[in-house]
């Protein structure tokens, strides 16, 4: 009876930090598999239980409750579940070799989003879905992978035209002309890092994470995300490593013309904290501010900067999965549940925009042709090393900082 006792405790204990792999549990030295029991779960219960409860003419819960607890309106999780059913064939029902129907796409990909939303294990998701714990953990691999495979050409973009019109008209207002957003980094507690890596991802916090940077606008939109680097690294270390502004180095980024205080510019900027460096790319605030403009432009560019903050605790407040700490063994998937959730996040926003415009989402893309190596110094090549320089170039940081320092005060002696 204690034997028993202590192997059922042993396999919970065990489901706690390895639910994205199958039990094999050595109990008094034995190195057999532990057979697994067939438990006849009712998929078709389980699938009219959800349909009556959510999607029927007259569910039993209100559209109300169906976006508390879907995080979403019904027609979105509706949109989304026809493009995924579409094109992963994961999520359509088939039947089994016995001839039973198996978990429709509505279960799956509903397990999927609720343990995405809520933080939960597979297993809390049996009694209600009726979908086994490893269909659970792999529902959620495949939707984020999915997600992320269909949807990041359109929500995880850069801002076109009409966006960065739009980003500058309410910069503008905010007495930040051309501003483009605020970028910082945040951190996700990996629980289950190999011992080996614990070390790399482990920084100031003393636990293994990963970095999301990002870059988020007024609307709480993301337009930018990189994650994947170390807990180790500072935003600092994350910056040089990302795709961000190799782009801009690259001239992929549209050009932003604009006038403070009667000097012209021609690069959009962002605000940042103290430690990024003194880019013209970056506004930062002023340490320990002296006299009464420096101290309100510093009130107004700490309030302004608020929004990627805003934004990661908007996105973890939606997706707990990446509130805590995160139990998968595999950075790939870590990044494909991250962007998903971004993905989600912004689909969102868009979703309940109240004046939202429809936008044209499609670009040129880069060709995948490898070019042919040269050692010549090309006009291409001297232009990118022009832009890489012009982004970090400090003088501008501060003539762009001080320009704002005194439009800010301007605006604030005409109210």
């Amino acid at each position: 009876m204690a034997r028993t006792f202590f192997r059922k405790l042993l396999m919970y204990m065990s489901s706690e930090d390895d639910s994205d792999d199958a039990l094999n549990e050595r109990v008094d030295g034995q190195s057999s598999r532990q057979p697994r029991k067939f438990i006849k779960r009712d998929r078709i219960k389980g699938h009219k239980c959800l349909f009556d409860d959510y999607f029927s003419e007259e569910p039993v819960y209100t559209s109300k409750q169906f976006r508390r607890r879907f995080r979403m309106r019904r027609p979105l999780f509706l949109r989304i579940l026809n493009e995924v059913e579409a094109n992963e064939p994961y999520f359509v029902q088939r039947r089994n070799n016995a001839g039973a129907l198996g978990l429709s796409s509505l279960q799956k990909i509903t397990a999927a989003l609720r343990m995405m939303a809520y933080g939960v294990t597979g297993d809390f998701m049996d009694e209600y879905i009726r979908i086994g714990e490893s269909t659970a953990m792999e529902s959620v691999k495949k939707f984020s992978e999915t997600l992320v495979r269909i949807f990041s050409d359109e929500y995880l973009r850069s801002p076109n035209a009409n966006d960065i019109t739009r980003l500058l008209g309410v910069a503008e207002e905010r007495g930040f002309p051309g501003m483009l957003g605020s970028i910082d980094c945040m951190h996700w507690k990996w629980k289950n890092c190999p011992t080996a890596w614990k070390g790399m991802y482990s920084g100031h916090i003393r636990e293994p994470t990963i970095i999301l940077e990002a870059v988020a606008s007024y609307d709480l939109w993301i337009w930018h995300a990189f994650f994947g680097m170390p807990g180790s690294h500072n935003d600092i270390n994350v910056l040089e490593r990302s795709s961000f502004f190799n782009e801009l180095a690259q001239g992929h980024a549209l050009p932003v013309n604009y006038t403070i205080n009667g000097h012209n510019y021609n690069m959009g900027y962002y605000l940042a904290d103290g430690i990024y460096p003194k880019w013209r790319t970056f506004v930062k605030t002023i340490p320990s501010p002296r006299g009464n403009k420096n101290k309100h432009f510093a009130k107004t560019q700490e309030a302004a900067r608020k929004d990627v903050e805003r934004a990661f605790g908007v996105l973890q407040q939606r997706f707990a999965i990446i509130r805590g700490p995160s139990r998968m063994f595999k950075v790939k998937v870590l990044t494909n549940i991250m962007k998903a959730c971004i993905i989600l996040h912004n689909m969102i926003i868009e979703d309940e925009r109240d004046n939202s415009d429809d936008d044209d989402f499609e670009y040129d893309q880069v060709d995948d042709v490898l070019p042919e190596l040269s050692h010549d110094h090309t006009t291409e090549f001297m232009e990118f090393i022009e832009r890489h320089h012009q982004i970090r170039d400090s003088s501008t940081h501060h003539q762009l900082q001080e320009d704002l320092i005194e439009h800010q005060w301007l605006l604030y002696s005409q109210q």
